[in-house]
């Protein structure tokens, strides 16, 4: 049975060792980057190895909850994209993989409702991430959780009603019945939040759009 990582995406962030992480890499960087060479220039006058350093940070908080590197690598490459899509070649040359790699990287993102594919007017295949899938991941959280429920209460009748067992098996599908709904009305809620342009400030800076919930 398939189960969205992004419930557990939202808590897994551990600053003290991404932190940590982040002074390790910057070390070695500093150790091995040749004199006048640094990240590629970036849009918008962002500094670029900033910018890396973030990629990087991003990547191991989504290792840290779950999702194996080469997936996160791919995830938080598509993630801090402008276009917020990327082809086969394209991830290849930033992350310097084969493409077998991020075939088997996207395969299971795309079954976790992560990314999706379209064409672009070339007729390349292009893997995109956009504001619904984390709204349709959630939903698909919640059904995963409505299934535990049914298969937990389906042992209650066969385990005894008044036994341990079935006792504990009912608290399980009270409590994921219980998340569950509130997960959904949750994403439901919330659901104009993803689609918010922010708002630009006075100095040129952009601020988050006002919260509708």
């Amino acid at each position: 049975m398939r189960m969205s990582p992004l419930p557990v995406l939202i808590s897994a962030y551990r600053a003290d060792l991404a932190h940590r992480a982040t002074e390790r890499r910057t070390h070695r960087r500093r150790q091995a980057a040749p004199p006048g060479q640094g990240a590629p220039s970036q849009p918008y006058g962002r500094d670029a190895e900033a910018v890396r350093e973030y990629e990087e940070t991003f990547t191991t908080v989504l290792m840290q909850s779950g999702l194996p590197k080469m997936m996160s690598r791919v995830l938080g490459c598509l993630y801090t994209t402008d276009a917020g899509s990327l082809t086969t070649a394209e991830l290849v040359q930033r992350l310097q993989v084969s493409p077998a790699s991020i075939s088997k990287a996207i395969a299971f993102l795309e079954s976790q409702d992560l990314v999706r594919r379209e064409r672009d007017e070339r007729r390349r295949e292009r893997y995109v991430v956009d504001d619904e899938l984390w709204y349709q991941a959630m939903i698909a959280s919640a059904r995963s959780n409505a299934q535990l429920v049914e298969t937990a209460r389906q042992g209650v009748g066969i385990l005894g009603p008044d036994t341990p067992a079935a006792t504990r098996l009912e608290n399980i599908a009270r409590f994921l019945d219980f998340v569950g709904e509130s997960l959904t009305r949750a994403a439901e809620q919330a659901r104009e939040v993803l689609h918010t342009k922010p708002e630009a400030t006075s100095g040129g800076t952009v601020k988050p759009g006002p919260d509708r919930g």
